[in-house]
């Protein structure tokens, strides 16, 4: 465990000083070598408990030390461990030795000391300091106060439940590949390996316990892919039909190419900014046997267009990730409330640049993994107001296709069974 913890201290160090994780986590595995592959998953898991839980932790923290802890590193190993002992599974005495231990391998002399008396005291003083530290929302709710205020103006009356569903376990969801296999054989697959699941309608599955997807029937032989409920409105609500040209802007890692192709035979074209995040669209294709045009482009620019309109185009734009937090914990802590503006200047950015690509009659599905109206509703009003040839269509949530919670026009709320995504499709007239 000590080592879980300290690759854990030194991945949190890095999100505290701006890092995002899925790049602080491999620097900081490469910081404590040798680490075996359940010490590996541990420590992921110690990372995401921490930002999980992390503005009642340094409440905690703060309680408990007079001064700031000199070095980010075992002041990042103070906080894994004191979200260890507020939300882990494991003995409490056994998390501070551990932790106690780790220190003496971060270089500091004094660190072992420090962080024995301050979990002691924390395992001692828990009752009394929980009146104290509780009494903010930032602490109550382990999110930043702008965000708070945020959704309590835009969602009155979803605000606690989109908090609370942000802080928990996101589900395991696959799409079956209809072009591999059907639903209901793979479903058969399912029961035969002992794997239980709930079917939530179309493609998407949902098992009752996340596994690594090698243990998963047929995962290697493209029969299934792992995709969010809530992401599976893409490719339907496009409305493809056989031989159109199709855009996926944005595409990386594939999860939505993959899918349209799944659905129809289209000529499609997969667009990423990254050309490093390519490779991972290149490798899903790969794997489930599917034929698309890989482009690196940036999709504020016209560099890569070869002139040929596209007949429906999916823009799932950069954005905050708010509705997926659950997802990438250490997003609650990056992001900044200016960010929504520079976020909101890109997205025009790229509607505007993407709909002159788009052939008169062609429909547009703008996409975010956001909750924020800025990046939402108030863009599609925006875009809609200098755009005179661009009409709304209605997005229809089909509970019996699909079973989703959302609020009009087409923002789905982050539930237990899927993410917080938002849906405008725009045709050109």
């Amino acid at each position: 465990m000590q080592v879980a913890q300290l690759i854990a201290a030194y991945a949190v160090a890095e999100v505290l000083v701006g890092h995002n994780l899925t790049v602080s986590m491999p620097k900081a595995l490469r910081k404590v070598k040798l680490a075996t592959p359940q010490q590996q998953a541990a420590a992921q898991d110690y990372s995401y408990l921490t930002l999980r839980f992390y503005a009642e932790s340094a409440a905690y923290l703060a309680a408990l030390t007079p001064k700031p802890v000199s070095d980010t590193r075992v002041e990042a190993l103070l906080l894994v461990a004191l979200s260890q002992l507020l939300h882990g599974q494991d003995d409490d005495f056994t998390v501070v030795n551990q932790a106690v231990e780790a220190a003496g391998k971060t270089g500091q002399r004094w660190a072992k000391g420090l962080v024995n008396a301050v979990l002691r005291n924390f395992l001692r003083q828990r009752e009394a300091l929980q009146t104290v530290v509780t009494q903010s929302e930032e602490v109550t709710w382990n999110y930043p106060q702008w965000w708070i205020a945020l959704l309590k103006q835009q969602y009155p009356d979803h605000w606690q439940a989109m908090l609370a569903v942000g802080n928990a376990h996101p589900p395991m969801t696959l799409r079956v590949n209809i072009r591999k296999t059907s639903v209901e054989a793979y479903l058969q697959a399912l029961q035969e390996a002992q794997i239980a699941v709930t079917h939530l309608g179309t493609t998407a599955i949902q098992l009752h316990q996340p596994l690594p997807v090698h243990k998963l029937p047929g995962f290697d032989q493209g029969w299934v892919s792992v995709q969010d409920a809530g992401a599976q409105w893409a490719a339907p609500l496009l409305d493809v039909a056989p031989g159109m040209r199709v855009l996926d802007a944005c595409s990386a890692p594939g999860g939505k190419t993959c899918h349209i192709i799944e659905s129809c035979d289209v000529e499609l074209v997969s667009l990423d900014v990254e050309a490093e995040r390519l490779k991972r669209v290149n490798d899903n294709l790969q794997r489930l046997d599917l034929q698309a045009k890989v482009i690196t482009g940036n999709a504020t620019s016209t560099d890569w267009f070869d002139g040929q309109p596209f007949d429906r185009i999916l823009a799932d734009v950069p954005c905050s990730a708010s509705g997926i937090v659950r997802r990438h914990v250490d997003m609650k802590w990056l992001r900044r409330p200016e960010d929504l503006a520079t976020f909101a200047h890109t997205q025009q950015q790229i509607l505007s640049n993407l709909w002159q690509m788009l052939a008169k009659g062609g429909k547009l599905l703008y996409v975010t993994c956001s909750v924020f109206q800025q990046e939402n509703e108030m863009q599609i009003q925006r875009f809609l107001t200098s755009h005179h040839d661009a009409t709304r269509l209605t997005v229809q949530f089909d509970a019996a296709i699909l079973p989703c919670e959302h609020t009009a026009p087409g923002q789905l709320l982050p539930v237990a069974a899927h993410d917080g995504l938002f849906y405008a499709l725009l045709q050109k007239h």
